[in-house]
């Protein structure tokens, strides 16, 4: 029997592909970290069962960084078209507001006007690289909990003893 450890990658790219697509979906990413989670022991689960040796949880922290890392790619890369969509819906939620606001701060119009939050390439890398922390952080735990649910069970070997059952309703005498 082999002792050579699966790929990660194949696991990990299928799992955080799923993960990232869910959290990049508006109104679907409010479970954000359970798709993260989810994803990390998905790719646990394709780790465990292409695999000919058992596997730590190490193997599973592993295989879920890598995972929380390609969600955190694959969230970004969804989200983009969603984005206009997004500051177009609180646009119009903050319009209503501001209708049946008495007062509304100072120079909120322009506020409005620029979005909330700016759209420069440095908020949306802080963004990223955020992601990127929090989805390897929440990929270490279901990596972990994927490995301890779906490891394979250790076949207890005996060296040379074969097992015969007793025969006790005939007893020769």
């Amino acid at each position: 029997m082999s002792n050579q450890r699966p790929g990660m990658f194949v696991p990990a790219l299928t799992g955080g592909a799923v993960a990232g697509v869910l959290s990049g979906i508006p109104f679907v990413n409010c479970l954000c970290c359970i798709w993260i989670i989810g994803g990390a022991m998905l790719a646990s689960y394709l780790l465990v069962k292409n695999s000919p040796v058992a596997l730590s949880a190490g193997d599973g922290a592993i295989v879920g960084i890598f995972t929380g890392i390609i969600a955190a790619v694959v969230d970004a890369i969804v989200s983009i078209p969603f984005g206009a969509m997004s500051s177009e819906f609180f646009r119009d939620i903050m319009e209503k507001v501001s209708e049946y606001a008495d007062e509304m701060p100072s120079g909120w119009e322009t506020w409005l006007e620029r979005g909330a939050i700016g759209t420069s390439v440095s908020w949306h890398m802080l963004g990223f690289v955020i992601s990127v922390v929090i989805f390897s952080a929440l990929g270490v735990l279901g990596g972990i909990i994927g490995i301890s649910l779906f490891k394979k069970k250790k076949v207890q070997e005996t060296q040379g003893a074969i097992d015969v059952p007793k025969d006790t309703s005939d007893s020769q005498s």
